[in-house]
């Protein structure tokens, strides 16, 4: 088995929900996210895909106080140069100099796809009940509770295809690290034409980490975040209970998961493992050796 680890972190790696956001703290962050990568044992290639739900809503907020309308598509490739400019510079470092390269995503969806109309995946900052309901009647924005906190939401469609497939591919033939597919990729339809059409959504990163994984043939798709694994309800009520440290796909598939936070995680593991055979992780950037190796997190069988 020679493919590529993909492996998906989160937006919220860089950007945390509760503490500081701004450049120095998520370059220290992101310090932090490379030196975790740099312990796995990845020998057919690294391909690093990443989230941008704090950097793309505050970019968001920003052109909205300019009393300009900036298209999601442009604001995602923009979220892209930011995440990818700081996730490259560090892990050039925490790899000892090993080439790292970030590539401009684009991701074909359905313009059809009833999604579009159906918000629910959350960008921008952890806001107050009161200040997100501002915020929705200042802007026009769709608001909803996230965890225990308030933030924007937007449609969310199923990604079709990753536009630079090959490229990715090529590069890490070529020996290098790849950092790509950020914040699900740029979204984007194709119409009559042939021409690319920019789409007002956000592709769940998970999702086209997915997809990329089979794709690529990748050996395993491991999916890093801020809980520590899959539980069989979350937020847990009370004290958490212990994460779920391995379950088939079908278990995984009978859990009632939010659909914003850890159900497309599992759907992506999910969809990962029926389609290779191999398994999928989910669990803490801290650990990511321990996740990818089956010992920490959840790991996802088929």
């Amino acid at each position: 088995m020679s493919g590529p680890t993909v492996v998906a972190i989160g937006g919220n790696a860089l950007a945390r929900r509760r503490g500081p956001d701004d450049i120095d703290a998520q370059r220290r962050n992101a310090a932090a996210a490379a030196a975790s990568l740099a312990r796995l044992d990845a020998p057919g290639g690294l391909v690093v895909t990443h989230g941008n739900g704090p950097q793309v809503g505050m970019l968001a907020l920003g052109a909205e106080a300019t009393g300009r309308h900036t298209p999601m598509a442009v604001l995602v490739a923009q979220s892209q140069g930011h995440v990818g400019h700081l996730l490259q510079a560090e892990l050039a470092v925490a790899l000892g100099g090993r080439p790292v390269a970030t590539v401009l995503t684009h991701v074909e969806l359905d313009p059809a796809d009833p999604a579009l109309a159906k918000p629910t995946k959350p960008i921008g900052p952890m806001l107050t009940e009161a200040g997100a309901r501002a915020a929705a009647a200042e802007h026009g924005w769709r608001v909803a509770p996230d965890g225990d906190g308030w933030r924007r939401v937007v449609a969310s469609p199923q990604p079709a295809a990753v536009v630079e497939l090959a490229a990715i591919g090529a590069l890490g033939a070529a020996g290098h690290v790849v950092v790509c597919a950020g914040g699900g990729g740029i979204p984007v339809g194709v119409a009559g034409d042939g021409s690319r059409l920019d789409l007002e959504a956000v592709v769940d990163k998970d999702l086209t980490s997915a997809l990329l994984a089979v794709e690529l043939d990748a050996r395993a798709l491991v999916i890093l975040t801020d809980v520590d694994g899959v539980h069989r309800s979350w937020p847990p009520n009370g004290r958490p209970a212990a994460a779920i440290g391995r379950m088939t796909v079908a278990e995984l598939r009978g859990l009632r998961l939010d659909a914003g936070t850890m159900g497309p995680k599992a759907l992506a593991a999910c969809r990962f493992a029926e389609a290779t055979g191999r398994p999928a992780h989910i669990g803490p950037l801290e650990r990511a050796a321990e996740v990818a190796e089956g010992l920490a997190g959840t790991t996802v069988v088929p």
